[in-house]
């Protein structure tokens, strides 16, 4: 569908979705034709809309009631004390019980509890309590007392018992007394009716389509600065300052949002009509002539997809990939609110992929940038490159941002010798670099699906044109760029992956609120944090274009602190921050600076001295880079609360004093790398040595499968998942003894006679056999 056919498509679905779904009235509000978005003050409105959602909705799906912890009852006497026995006789405990067993089995009494909302499962829970509470209880309720002795006198019938049964079981689980309540308060079908004051104006999106390196956020920004008022959403810290920055620079005032950092550019801190903010931090209550939403396409991510939904439900559209515009607004009827222009843009500068990889650090030049996917390659390539007697900077996510600055000032400055950068995707988003030539060190990465599961994934094709396009830069030294891989056999697996149109959009991503946990805590007030969202989860309803983010992260810090006495919305803030959970040490700071938190002490400077053993030495390994790093996230985790709790965090200033120390400090151990590595322990850098070798099988599918290709670290995975164990196979290429291309070819050779000898087994099976049945038949005769 061509972007002419989408905006006619659009027209037609909006007018559709407005005459079926809403009526809107509003004062008339200023349009510019700009190239951004959002424009016009915002003027009071009234918004009435009936909710149809009969096209995606169907009946409410069965919760997992395997979520559902049964809620341990007090066993106290009976406030009836002994009526029950003073007005029939004791109960005899054998004849109870037999009772109750016939109860149990009675398919009737389990059909009438299923449709009350006991499952198999939860009935036979109920039943086991419901059992022990009756046989252990010195006095029951009098009515039941009386009904029970009836039914063993015979002059009940057992099917009695039920409502007392039910009594008992909403007791346990007090979830199936509320369940329709639950059902409301996480029914997410409609997200955009969260925001009606952006439904209430008729907002005007230009969406910037075009290829990285297009001039897309260019025209966005140009038309945010010559707006009275606007505010920049990006998905990084990076991104916000050099809005942030830009815009101070160009005289436009601009403030500065973070999840760890306010900054006001008037004195005495009055909010300027334009911010530059990271995704979540955005407002979506403040008016704005112009907002601008960065890198749309990771609406779909599993984990952080919902901020991007929050924003453009509640500001609006801006930049993106040419086929997000298709998808982003053809296919979603709430996200029609708004009136449409598509910008199309070229690519700046052209890039070709090269017909030949790189093969070894021996044809390395100027200008290359080796991309890897896991710090150990990182830390190996680097190694190599300055063995060869070459400088390189090295860049990769768990860096400060300062120290990803100074690697990449180091490495566009002409004057600098470092003309090599060892690089993550990091470089993907954020960093304006001087690239000659992009080298793929590997296609695949680890990925976190939206089941939470981890698993190793070709990269996308969108991931492969987000980092390809960082070579030759419209604003740098090169202006043509050059992409290729290390190794020779992911050079077609590229050419395959950068050959496929990007995928579609087919789903934004969504999160439970603060709100409605506390909502759903008033019905439950028993369950954990963790449970709650599992809840929440379990019971949401949403439709094909939404789906819940992944909460894995969440639960993980919920189920942390769940024994630390919190009241349940500082619980929720704590478990919202955004910390490393693989970093030790930044999950025992997590855990200690909640405990002090629920003591009511104040978490000072000196005290988080005391905890970091602040002053901190220059690192000598590896191991002592990546503690500091750690150290720098677990400033970050202060200052993150601070904001949210400015009188239990109240050092701010000193703590963004010592960070920025720790950044220099971390920085003098990045320009050190090589040496780091050596200094580290053996079984750190021996796998690595290994990188400039190739040596693992490459699984390829056919058509539109994915491929699974090798790489230094990782070996190529078959599609059914195993790993090839080629340990002694490695050492024979890193030592010079074998070479890849040998290694392939005994391995084809082993596996055509691994074949053959099986069919040949088969073959003296088959024969064996057949003489043994041939000896048994003479017997017989």
């Amino acid at each position: 569908m061509s972007v002419n056919r989408c905006v006619c498509f659009v027209s037609r679905l909006q007018r559709h979705f407005n005459s079926r779904t809403a009526r809107i009235t509003t004062s008339s509000c200023h349009v510019s034709s700009g190239s951004s978005l959002l424009q016009g003050q915002h003027r009071p409105g009234t918004v009435v809309w009936s909710r149809d959602v009969s096209s995606n909705s169907s009946s409410p799906k069965p919760p997992d009631t395997s979520l559902f912890v049964p809620v341990s009852l007090k066993a106290d006497a009976s406030a009836d004390g002994g009526v029950g026995i003073e007005l029939t006789q004791p109960l005899d405990k054998n004849e109870l019980l037999k009772v109750l067993n016939r109860f149990y089995k009675r398919k009737e009494m389990q059909k009438l509890a299923a449709d009350s909302g006991l499952d198999a499962r939860l009935f036979h829970q109920a039943f086991i309590s419901f059992r022990k509470y009756i046989l252990e209880m010195t006095s029951l309720p009098a009515d039941l007392h009386i009904i029970l002795n009836d039914i063993c006198c015979g002059a009940g019938h057992i099917d009695d018992i039920y409502p007392y049964f039910m009594r008992h079981a909403k007791q346990i689980f007090p979830m199936l007394d509320c369940m329709d309540d639950l059902r409301k308060i996480s029914d997410l079908r409609v997200p955009a009716n969260w925001y009606p004051e952006a439904r209430a104006i008729q907002r005007k999106v230009i969406f910037h389509a075009g290829p990285t390196n297009s001039g897309k956020t260019y025209h966005a920004i140009q038309r945010y600065l010559a707006a009275k008022s606007g505010v920049y959403c990006g998905p990084l810290k990076l991104l916000a300052h050099e809005i942030f920055e830009k815009s101070n620079d160009a005289g436009v005032p601009c403030d500065l949002v973070t999840g760890e950092e306010r900054t006001f550019v008037d004195p005495e801190g009055r909010a300027a009509g334009h911010v530059a903010c990271t995704i979540e931090m955005c407002s979506v209550t403040t008016p704005y002539e112009v907002a601008v939403i960065d890198e749309i396409q990771m609406i779909r991510d599993p984990s952080r997809g919902w901020a991007w939904t929050r924003a453009l439900l509640g500001l609006s559209l801006c930049r993106g990939d040419p086929r997000t515009v298709i998808d982003v607004t053809s296919e979603r009827k709430d996200f029609v609110f708004f009136s449409l222009q598509v910008h199309n843009y070229q690519r700046l500068t052209p890039f070709s992929i090269l017909d030949h990889a790189v093969e070894s650090l021996d044809n390395l030049r100027p200008g290359d940038c080796i991309v890897c996917f896991s710090k150990n390659d990182i830390y190996s390539i680097s190694r190599q490159i300055e063995a060869r007697g070459q400088e390189c900077a090295v860049i990769y996510g768990s860096l400060p941002p300062g120290t990803k600055l100074s690697q990449a000032k180091k490495f566009n400055d002409p004057d600098d010798p470092c003309k090599i950068l060892v690089a993550t995707d990091a470089i993907g988003m954020g960093l304006n670099l001087s690239i000659k030539r992009i080298i793929f060190n590997s296609l695949v990465k680890p990925n976190v699906n939206e089941k939470g599961e981890k698993q190793m994934e070709t990269i996308s094709t969108s991931q492969a044109l987000q980092i390809a396009g960082r070579a030759g830069r419209f604003s740098s030294k090169f202006k043509e760029g050059e992409v290729t891989t290390m190794h020779r056999d992911d050079l077609p697996v590229l050419k395959e992956i950068l050959s496929h149109s990007v995928d579609p959009i087919e789903t934004a991503g969504l999160h439970p609120t603060a709100e409605q946990i506390e909502m759903f805590a008033y019905h439950l007030p028993d369950a954990t944090l963790s449970n709650l969202v599992d809840i929440f989860v379990s019971l949401s309803q949403v439709d094909g274009l939404y789906f819940v983010c992944n909460i894995d992260d969440f639960k993980f810090l919920a189920d942390m602190i769940q024994h630390i006495p919190l009241n349940l919305r500082s619980r929720y803030v704590f478990c919202t921050a955004p910390i490393n959970k693989k970093q030790p040490f930044v999950c025992t700071s997590f855990l200690k600076f909640a405990r002090q938190f629920s003591r009511d002490e104040p978490l000072t400077f000196d005290w988080v001295c005391r905890h970091i053993s602040w002053p901190l030495a220059p690192p000598k390994n590896i191991k002592d880079l990546v503690h500091l790093e750690a150290v720098h996230d677990v400033l970050d985790l202060y200052l993150w609360l601070s904001y949210r709790f400015m009188d239990m965090f109240p050092d701010t200033a000193s703590i963004r004093e010592i960070q920025r120390e720790l950044d220099d400090i971390i920085q003098q151990g990045v320009r050190n790398i090589t040496r780091l590595i050596r200094a580290s322990d053996p079984t750190v850098t021996d796998p690595l040595q290994a990188q400039s070798n190739r040596h693992s099988q490459t699984g390829r599918g056919t058509g539109s499968t994915k491929f699974l290709t090798g790489s230094r670290g990782q070996r190529g995975q078959r599609a059914s998942g195993q790993m090839m164990d080629s340990s002694l196979a490695s050492r024979l290429v890193r030592d010079g003894l074998l070479t890849p291309d040998l290694l392939q070819q005994l391995q084809r050779e082993w596996s055509k006679d691994q074949k053959q000898d099986n069919s040949s087994q088969r073959a003296l099976d088959l024969e064996h056999q057949s003489n043994n049945k041939g000896k048994r038949k003479k017997k017989k005769k």
